[in-house]
């Protein structure tokens, strides 16, 4: 009973190590696919990003709110401004600009294609920078700025002087109390 008891141990073992080194080619296989497509949305957003190129050369030189670039990450994204950017849809072929705001983040647009895509995120620009203009044409410029009253500073010398008779005083003070008490 005991020889097959210590048979079956030694052949679970060996099962539990095939099955172990099973699990771990899926794995790496599984791992493989995650990069690859990664690696596919990655081309899919460089390729939009590719085709943005003319609409971004039109943006004048002195309007600073655009800063695209694609960040590579769990998710990759391909960023349009600071708060829009173009993720590839749960299906990894469509794309999905996005805006985040203070209420969550809202898609603003979803397309399969590459041309409509460079259409909504040309009407985006094109509406973040009208915003840009209305909000500088209606800025209130600051008060101007009165100059500070002149603070004559005192001396801060005298102060410390007086602090230091103050305390030798009250040492001498104390100690002549503590001499005439003892007696």
């Amino acid at each position: 009973m005991i020889v097959a008891n210590g048979a079956a141990n030694d052949a679970q073992p060996k099962r539990l190590r095939d099955a172990l080194r099973q699990a771990r080619i899926e794995a790496a296989d599984r791992t493989g696919v995650v990069v690859d497509l990664r690696d596919a949305e990655v081309a899919r957003l460089d390729i939009l990003n590719e085709a943005l190129d003319p609409l971004f050369a039109e943006i004048p030189n002195d309007i600073e709110l655009f800063d695209r670039g694609i960040s590579q990450g769990d998710t990759p994204r391909l960023w349009i401004d600071m708060i829009a950017h173009v993720v590839m849809g749960r299906d990894k072929r469509s794309y999905r600009l996005v805006q985040d705001s203070r209420f969550g983040r809202k898609v603003l647009a979803e397309s399969h294609d590459v041309q409509a895509m460079v259409k909504a995120v040309t009407d985006y620009i094109a509406r973040r920078m009208i915003e840009r203009e209305h909000m500088l044409a209606t800025a209130v410029p600051p008060p101007e700025a009165k100059p500070a009253p002149v603070v004559q500073q005192s001396s801060r010398f005298w102060p410390f002087v007086l602090g230091i008779v103050v305390g030798v005083i009250g040492l001498f003070a104390l100690a002549l109390f503590v001499s005439t008490r003892g007696h």
